[in-house]
């Protein structure tokens, strides 16, 4: 496991991104609970984010591309709305401790 962040990095319905030896990766806490995943959008292979560490809606309830729009649900990453609707974002394994956030890349 590597040693992602601080717990407290990553507040409640908020986003990060990270670039962890060259993989561009996003979390975001929902309900408590961190979810970690490949900053790639499975429709064109882009990155999510609109600005740094913005990767969720208006409403912070879903997870949105900035090229195209596409929705994904928080807990699993899959695609709700747009052009990748039935395919999902890569999750990265991960787990919080009281040190912080540790993924398995």
């Amino acid at each position: 496991m590597k040693f992602l962040c601080a717990g407290t990095d990553i507040s409640e319905a908020s986003s990060r991104g990270f670039d962890l030896d060259g993989q561009k990766l996003f979390a975001v806490r929902r309900s408590g609970h961190v979810h970690v995943y490949i900053n790639r959008c499975p429709h064109r292979g882009v990155g999510l984010e609109w600005k740094p560490d913005q990767f969720l809606d208006a409403s912070n309830s879903l997870i949105q591309c900035a090229t195209h729009g596409a929705l994904f649900l928080i807990e699993d990453g899959e695609c709700v709305s747009g052009p990748c609707a039935g395919q999902s974002l890569t999750s990265v394994e991960s787990r919080e401790d009281e040190q912080g956030i540790w993924i398995n890349p």
